[in-house]
């Protein structure tokens, strides 16, 4: 027999919130959205972290916040709060310094991670945030892998095709390749792995709410290789993927010589751009809209977002973070679970 209230329970998105690297403005973040009057999206809240680090936040921008603290899981998951802090006691800020890497900050970071990796893992939660990440300190503190993405796989069981996407107000980039060398970028290329993307990107836009993606795929090489005279990859491999994705029902065009993709996409010609490696997007992507970009993981059991600039230890402790990305990321959680319970 159903409870009353238990359809208004299980609609309402159960996310993860996971405390980000304690030298950088991710405490202050997130003690600036907590501080509003409400939150940016319908969800019941778990912030995974250390009690002490949120309250070295706090101070920063100069609030004091009144959270339930608990300091067991079986408790945080059967808590009725709105929001519940799971208090990990796994790092005293008073060992951090602003703007410094490590090895103590990146364990403390996986810990939260693998924990909310594990949530997910079991469906205990429908969506992750996380204020951002530093990859060397994540390295130091013990991650085997090159960045944060393959270590959720890990922890998730996974290898599957999964897509890291940088979301600017309505413009949408999306890669084939991501955090490796740029000398290997061209051998990773393949007709398969960039159709498998541009399905991915598909299905993930939708169910961020646009029906109909465009998108413009960027070539490799300056001019698209100008008929095999600056490189083969554009003609012998992004260009049959194109065309694959096109006989798929794909709204697909290209490959666009990158230096003026994103021109066309910025005056709306398409929602989102396909490019072959990470800064060839990155680079455009944060140019034109540093201030609210969102990162999006796709393709795991649950959406898991960040914002897109990552840890601004050159700011760090200085009360001058924008938390408008961050208030983005928490949106976009939210909505994409949403959308993943619906289907």
């Amino acid at each position: 027999m159903r409870r009353p209230g238990d359809e208004e329970i299980r609609m309402t998105t159960r996310l993860a919130w996971i405390m980000g690297d304690p030298a950088g403005i991710g405490a202050e973040l997130m003690a600036s959205l907590l501080a509003a009057p409400t939150l940016p999206g319908d969800a019941k809240v778990l912030i995974i972290g250390d009690r002490r680090v949120l309250a070295a936040g706090e101070a920063v921008i100069g609030v004091e916040l009144d959270l339930p603290v608990v300091h067991e899981l079986d408790t945080a998951l059967a808590s009725n709060a709105p929001v519940v802090l799971l208090d990990m006691g796994n790092l005293d800020p008073a060992t951090i310094a602003h703007g410094e890497v490590s090895a103590a900050g990146g364990a403390a970071v996986l810990a939260n991670l693998r924990l909310a990796m594990r949530l997910a893992r079991e469906g205990k939660v429908d969506a992750v945030t996380f204020t951002p990440f530093n990859k060397q300190a994540l390295k130091l503190g013990g991650n085997p892998f090159n960045d944060e993405l393959e270590f959720m796989l890990h922890e998730l069981g996974l290898d599957e095709v999964v897509g890291e996407f940088n979301v600017s107000d309505r413009l949408w980039n999306a890669r084939v390749t991501s955090h490796v060398p740029l000398r290997d970028v061209a051998g990773l290329l393949s007709v398969e792995r960039i159709v498998a993307r541009l399905q991915l990107t598909v299905r993930t836009m939708q169910a961020a709410g646009i029906e109909h993606p465009r998108i413009a795929v960027a070539a490799l090489n300056p001019h698209a290789g100008e008929g095999g005279a600056f490189g083969h990859e554009d003609d012998d491999i992004i260009a049959p993927a194109v065309a694959e994705a096109q006989a798929l029902g794909l709204d697909v065009s290209g490959p666009f010589p990158s230096d003026t993709v994103f021109l066309r996409a910025r005056d709306g010609h398409y929602d989102a751009v396909l490019t072959m490696y990470h800064d060839q997007g990155q680079i455009a992507i944060k140019l034109l809209g540093f201030e609210h970009g969102v990162t999006v993981l796709a393709g795991l059991p649950v959406p898991i977002t960040t914002p897109a600039h990552g840890t601004a230890y050159d700011i760090a402790g200085s009360g001058r973070a924008n938390p408008e990305p961050t208030r983005r990321a928490f949106a976009m959680a939210c909505a994409l679970a949403a959308a993943q319970r619906a289907h």
